[in-house]
């Protein structure tokens, strides 16, 4: 359908004032260029009302002035998490009653929309300047300097995954239909704890962790998998090894047993798992095995390692190969968060 044309109060008087010296509608729709049936409107709009004028169409007022409006505005860039209701109650105050949905339609017109927090580490002044330095200063490592780290990480996998906030598109009453409900069991079901690594050849070993991990077990778990990953992965002499700076990663021992094994351990900023490349891995294994519906913790193990083993070596090579962008990021928060 086309716009339609909006005529000048100017034109229209035009028209009257020719009609009133003999025109007829046809004459005037030429000399106009508009459709008959436009001018009949205007000149039958004349007739009936003694005006071309286009008088202002009756409606609900507004309910909330455009100096509340400025207020709610400046309300919710101050403190992003005040909610519908807080601003519902200040409104009350002032003697306006609305419906939450009317002051979510006007925050809306302002572009300001409720969404989902992002969970990040908290970051204190000493970490972001950490973070600084280490992006600074690995900013023009070549492409060759990150093709000879080993990076590692630990994470948890429950056997249903994680179901809070989840959401089904459902009619009424259909709600215990089988394909609308989440399976659960007692306990939650269990999970297990991962130790994982990878080089741009590829993924690494993936072993599962035996209740509480300490020093003496992680030191244990690298011995055992960290000298056939690299093996395995066909990095060379000078090969990177890096870690984050949970406690046992950084204990006396940790470290005693990284200088005999003489591991050249990449210097590594503090509440940062942005920057570590596995932790993008972690979320593409958890969609792939919670995809295969593991039923016991057996199963999940295994499949673990063999969606582990399905990771294609060209999507770890993606994220070395943009690693630049993910200091570049850092740099430019001023070593505050990223959106890696």
């Amino acid at each position: 359908m086309g716009v339609k044309k909006q005529l000048s109060n100017d034109l229209k008087t035009k028209i009257v004032h020719h009609h009133g010296l003999g025109e007829g509608y046809r004459k005037l729709s030429q000399r106009f260029k508009l459709s008959v049936s436009t001018v009949r409107n205007i000149l039958r709009k004349w007739k009936t009302t003694g005006s071309v004028q286009v008088k202002a169409r009756s409606g609900r007022p507004r309910k909330i002035s455009d100096r509340q409006k400025r207020r709610m505005v400046r309300t919710v860039r101050v403190n992003p998490q005040t909610s519908t209701k807080d601003l519902q109650h200040h409104l009350a105050a002032d003697g306006v009653t609305v419906h939450r949905s009317t002051i979510r339609r006007t925050l809306h017109k302002e572009m300001l929309y409720a969404r989902v927090m992002q969970r990040k580490p908290f970051l204190r002044p000493q970490h972001k300047q950490s973070r600084l330095r280490y992006a600074q200063a690995h900013l023009d490592k070549p492409a060759s300097f990150w093709n000879k780290v080993l990076w590692t990480d630990e994470t948890k996998i429950e056997l249903f995954g994680h179901n809070k906030g989840r959401y089904a598109w459902r009619k009424k009453n259909t709600a215990f239909q089988e394909k609308h409900l989440l399976p659960t069991v007692k306990y939650g079901g269990g999970s297990i704890m991962l130790w994982g690594c990878v080089a741009s050849a590829g993924t690494g070993n993936l072993v599962k962790v035996e209740g509480r991990m300490d020093s003496t077990q992680y030191q244990q778990i690298l011995e055992t998998n960290v000298q056939e990953s690299v093996t395995k992965l066909k990095l060379r002499r000078g090969w990177i090894f890096q870690q984050d700076n949970d406690p046992k990663h950084c204990s006396k021992s940790t470290k005693a047993f990284m200088q005999r094994n003489k591991y050249n351990v990449l210097e590594w900023p503090s509440q940062s798992p942005d920057l570590n490349i596995i932790e993008n891995l972690w979320c593409e294994l958890k969609r792939a095995v919670h995809a295969r519906k593991p039923s016991n913790l057996n199963e999940l193990e295994m499949f673990c390692k063999e969606e582990w083993s399905k990771i294609p070596s060209t999507t770890i090579q993606t994220l070395i190969g943009t690693y630049r962008k993910r200091l570049e990021a850092v740099i430019s928060a001023k070593g505050g968060s990223t959106k890696y």
